[in-house]
């Protein structure tokens, strides 16, 4: 019987965390031995885009099919993740071993994106499994784990330099598997599971004719816009700010630095969560990175100390809005569709990071680094409007930013 006061085991959340942390690792494997595979390969500037599209473009493709079919709904959570974890750990060691060229280097890594449809929006419906209140801080330590779990084969990178190449691979696999056997052991499924009972084809159309669930969904659709393109893109920021000054900041270091402290963002947002909703910490992140969208150009005319501090803030609330952006999610979808609910949510606002990664891919050719950014904002504007619900009054600064856009468009379309 379900129970508002069930006891919760102490290490169901930390393990969940290490799981989804170990699991996410897979994710920018490739983008953190880049230069090397660049070298291996002989690939162009341009493989950044390429490599990190075929991870979400497969992130996509896996998704798609786990909501169509309902996967997280009607089986065990914990099974999914187990054998999705396994496989992502496989498909990312095959790298070193078969992709001798640039398609099956990219095959590899659509099949490990594929398979992290089995770890990240699954080890969310865990924990709305596990957790009815506090839900918002739960997810915060949940996606904190993702986003450390992201940086993390940039921080091997730096601390293994003297090693192969391949030795990233090797540990972000074994840590992936280590995670998904973590969670089949220790973690049974929660008591606020409701378990989906049969197929419905119609069952994506279903849950988008909530208004509340569309609302929160677009809300997230606009942050995704920004996030994985800024994160794919800060080892660029950095390297043209060497560029630009004639400095020697290290690339894999920094890059860790400022994708992990979002890991902070989601929690601190998860514990304001519980005093001020979901909603309101969603929308102070969303406008604080949206400013930092905007403001972008700037940040490369800064002393090398304030470029660092700018760039932290940046990647602090870039993510911060995530968890709550998935709480939301998970709070207006119906009950016996929550996995399928932000599996389908995740896999549209993975779609959109196609879109956006391709254009600042096609952009870096065109225009000075430093106005590649502005483009982002287009994201934090539609996803401002979008989580404010029922016809509520529109904050001010969303007014401001969306003036912003206008003036982004027309500055992007001048340099090029």
């Amino acid at each position: 019987m379900k129970n508002e006061n069930t006891k919760i085991p102490f290490w169901i959340l930390p393990t969940i965390v290490f799981s989804q942390f170990a699991g996410t690792s897979l994710w920018f494997a490739g983008n953190a031995v880049l230069p090397d595979l660049q070298q291996a390969l002989n690939l162009d500037e341009t493989a950044l885009g390429s490599i990190t599209s075929a991870v979400q473009f497969g992130f996509i493709v896996g998704t798609f099919v786990f909501a169509f079919l309902a996967i997280a709904d009607r089986f065990s959570p914990s099974k999914i993740f187990l054998i999705s974890s396994l496989l992502g750990a496989v498909f990312n060691l095959l790298v070193f071993l078969v992709a001798k060229e640039l398609f099956f280097l990219l095959l590899l890594r659509f099949l490990t994106g594929f398979f992290l449809a089995g770890i990240y929006p699954v080890g969310m419906k865990i924990a709305a499994d596990w957790y009815a209140k506090g839900l918002g801080r739960a997810l915060g330590y949940l996606v904190g784990a993702l986003v450390l779990g992201t940086a993390f084969p940039h921080l091997l990178r730096q601390f293994t330099q003297s090693l192969p190449w391949q030795t990233i691979l090797q540990l972000t696999s074994a840590l992936a598997a280590a995670g998904g056997l973590s969670l089949f052991l220790l973690v049974s499924e929660g008591p606020y599971r409701k378990k989906g009972t049969k197929f419905e084809w119609d069952a994506i159309l279903k849950i988008f004719s909530f208004k509340d669930f569309r609302h929160a969904a677009f809300g997230y659709f606009g942050h995704m816009w920004e996030l994985y393109t800024m994160w794919a893109f800060v080892p660029v920021m950095l390297a043209s700010y060497n560029n630009l000054h004639q400095t020697s900041l290290p690339v894999p270091l920094w890059s860790f630095d400022v994708i992990a402290i979002g890991g902070l963002g989601c929690v601190f947002g998860g514990y304001v969560s519980l005093k001020k909703g979901s909603a309101k910490v969603a929308f102070g992140m969303l406008l604080t990175s949206g400013i930092c969208c905007l403001l972008s150009p700037l940040f490369f005319t800064l002393p090398e100390p304030l470029f660092l501090a700018v760039l932290l803030i940046w990647g602090f609330a870039v993510v911060g809005d995530s968890p709550q952006f998935s709480t939301l999610v998970a709070q207006t979808a119906p009950k016996h569709y929550v996995g399928t609910a932000l599996t389908i949510v995740n896999c549209i606002g993975f779609a959109l990071t196609i879109g956006s990664i391709q254009l600042l891919t096609f952009l870096f050719q065109k225009i000075a680094p430093q106005y590649l950014y502005l483009v982002l904002i287009i994201g934090p504007v539609f996803g401002l409007f979008s989580i404010f619900r029922n016809g509520e009054k529109i904050n001010q600064a969303s007014w401001l930013l969306l003036l912003s856009l206008f003036f982004t468009l027309k500055t992007v379309i001048i340099s090029t």
